[in-house]
């Protein structure tokens, strides 16, 4: 008899998986998606992080630490889209991966209609200097770095001169946008690119925050407090904007 109520009290105190994850759903989007908060939340700023490897077209290994690109690009939509959100914050921390999938997050995001910052902790290395860049204003901690190179192609390679002239053309677009977006001349960012000597198996440069600011790269030095700053002013600014044409976002 006894054993028996033993039994049933252990069957309650143990919940069911199934209800957990039911009534978790921050749980599972930290899982799913690596973020805290989605742009459903009530907080008026959606964070995106970008962090580890820009997974592209094709899949990377499991052990890797990827950030989907087909993941970010629906979130940008929704935060778009939510009356709710005011300003988008972009998180780096990531190493670069697929170039074209990291165009295309930075087209996204320069895109956006809503006030963008960006926040390079740690790295926004290779394909993540084009995202870095992409807000409307850029902040890095004084301790991040931000590798510069060419671009390169892995696998099975045709070395014809067509090959040659999709990968200068695929660069040209990265070097055009980040000087569109940010204060680095074009002369200035290719030396970057180009220089030798620097980088053990590649060429290439690293920047650190105040070098990437001296550069024009980024527009500041800053952490969370400054970014989140920053971001509040620009929506206060808009909101001003939309005040005085009459509810037309400018």
């Amino acid at each position: 008899m006894w054993e028996d109520e033993h039994e049933n009290f252990a069957k309650m105190e143990q919940p069911d998986p199934n209800t957990v994850k039911a009534t978790n759903p921050t749980v599972e989007t930290i899982q799913q998606l690596g973020q805290t908060m989605t742009p459903q939340s009530e907080s008026n700023i959606f964070c995106m992080t970008i962090i580890g490897q820009v997974e592209g077209h094709l899949v990377l290994p499991p052990q890797n630490k990827t950030t989907k690109y087909e993941h970010l690009i629906p979130q940008l939509v929704a935060a778009e889209q939510n009356a709710k959100i005011e300003g988008i914050m972009i998180v780096l921390n990531t190493v670069g991966g697929d170039v074209e999938a990291g165009l295309a997050i930075a087209e996204m995001i320069s895109s956006l209609t809503k006030p963008t910052v960006t926040l390079v902790l740690g790295g926004g290395h290779s394909i993540g200097v084009p995202i870095a860049v992409a807000a409307n204003k850029s902040f890095i901690a004084a301790t991040a770095t931000m590798t510069i190179h060419p671009i390169r192609l892995n696998g099975l390679v045709i070395g014809v001169p067509q090959t040659f002239e999709y990968l200068e053309k695929m660069q040209e677009r990265v070097v055009g946008f980040v000087t569109s977006h940010s204060n680095v001349t074009d002369e200035k960012f290719k030396e970057l690119m180009f220089k030798t000597g620097e980088l053990t198996r590649d060429i290439g440069t690293t920047v650190i925050g105040v070098d990437a600011v001296k550069y024009g790269l980024i527009d500041e030095v800053g952490g969370i407090g400054q970014a989140l700053r920053q971001l509040n002013t620009f929506i206060d600014q808009r909101k001003q904007s939309i005040q005085s044409t009459g509810g037309l976002p400018q």
